[in-house]
């Protein structure tokens, strides 16, 4: 088992692991966009959009986002791909409140929907989606292998995986400069704007714990996907990770 899956939100909770997940993005979710794009200067958006265009590729009729939080990744798909079918799932209620009222008040209310669920028990039908996309979800999975699994069997044969995930750089310098500014100011800024003095703690502590590159699609190849394939971002800091269901 990875060891991020050993790794909690809440250090002296007896609870599970998706249970602290879904507490922890509940209590952040109002703080969550504005620290999503504060701790990276904006460079996430330059992340999100490579995302995108690896999942347009595929020209999909129907995406499923999982862990898709207040909706960012959906309503980037949806700008991208007119006629296409977008279901976002999350754990988090208070992060779909979110995502909801965003799309109320966009144009994309009646093509993206949103509901609560496990991404490893989705609830949705075998070969059901031509797409499915997971931004900065897969490292709070209680089980990793099991979520690919489950998004093996949600895609439809050929279908395509794009993952993006935070990880950490591997050259000298910006591996120094990335674990004193991960340590220090992300978890300090948390606990000043979140309210929540954990949750920018055990981002740190699971963006290091995490399968990162080679290591990471290979539980894609355990899972049964083919041509898995990762490139990285801004000194290896993100990395966006494809695959393919077989046909």
């Amino acid at each position: 088992m990875p060891e991020v899956e050993n790794i909690n939100p809440y250090r002296d909770d007896s609870r599970a692991k998706n249970e602290q997940v879904k507490s922890m993005f509940d209590a952040i979710a109002p703080a969550y966009d504005f620290m999503n794009h504060a701790m990276t200067a904006g460079v996430d958006r330059l992340w999100l959009r490579r995302l995108v265009a690896a999942a347009v590729q595929a020209e999909p009729a129907v995406v499923v986002d999982l862990a898709t939080g207040t909706g960012d990744v959906a309503f980037a798909l949806a700008r991208r791909m007119l006629s296409a079918e977008i279901t976002g799932l999350d754990l988090s209620e208070g992060m779909l409140d979110k995502a909801r009222a965003k799309a109320a008040a966009s144009a994309y209310a009646g093509k993206i929907s949103f509901r609560q669920a496990d991404c490893l028990a989705t609830g949705l039908p075998d070969a059901f989606a031509d797409v499915v996309t997971v931004a900065y979800g897969v490292r709070n999975f209680a089980d990793i292998a099991a979520g690919y699994r489950e998004m093996y069997r949600i895609l439809r044969p050929g279908g395509k995986l794009c993952v993006l995930e935070l990880s950490s750089p591997t050259a000298f310098l910006p591996k120094t400069l990335y674990r004193l500014y991960t340590s220090t100011l992300i978890p300090l800024a948390g606990r000043l704007l979140s309210h929540d003095s954990r949750a920018y703690s055990y981002l740190p502590e699971s963006i290091a714990a995490a399968p990162q590159r080679g290591a990471m699609t290979a539980l894609m190849n355990e899972a049964g996907f083919v041509r898995a394939h990762y490139r990285c971002f801004t000194f290896g800091a993100c990395t966006l990770y494809t695959a393919f269901k077989p046909v």
